[in-house]
């Protein structure tokens, strides 16, 4: 059986990773998921005025499953089994070493839908996971609603052309 791994991070980007799951699910493949959440470090306003370690790891926990609570009840809705895990820091990173962690045969994640040139100066956690992920990676692009994808195509038509 294979272990799936998703990225969420709360968003209807990271969703529609857990619908493309399902929907893999749904047509045969054997699989377990893992729903992966990475939170930001801790600032140093945050380590200064709380001054305990313990509590910020705790709020930074709950923080990442109440983020997670969505993708989970879409998969619980569906009787996949699922686990969670959170983790701290470089999101691309920290869901690299997530990966290793959990064994996982196959990564999901959404792609924050940027264009090639901010993609390419601000660079992307979807990206970068594919580069350095030691399982596969599916990038799920958002499925956006008929009339805004030709409104897309036709700007970057006109940009490419330099009109």
């Amino acid at each position: 059986m294979l272990k799936i791994l998703i990225a969420v991070d709360g968003s209807e980007l990271s969703l529609d990773g857990v619908r493309h799951a399902l929907t893999l699910i749904r047509q045969g493949l054997a699989a377990t998921v893992v729903l992966a959440h990475v939170q930001e470090p801790a600032t140093l306003y945050e380590m200064v005025t709380v001054r305990d370690p313990e509590l910020i790891a705790a709020a930074s926990l709950e923080a990442g499953e109440h983020l997670m609570a969505r993708a989970r009840a879409l998969l619980e809705a569906a009787g996949v089994p699922c686990e969670t895990a959170v983790g701290v820091g470089d999101v691309a990173h920290t869901l690299v070493d997530m990966i290793e962690r959990s064994g996982c045969d196959l990564v999901i994640i959404g792609a924050r839908g940027q264009g090639a040139i901010s993609s390419a100066l601000l660079g992307s956690v979807s990206q970068e996971v594919a580069h350095a992920s030691p399982a596969p990676v599916t990038i799920v692009k958002h499925a956006e609603a008929p009339e805004a994808a030709a409104a897309d195509n036709a700007a970057e038509d006109a940009e490419d052309t330099g009109v």
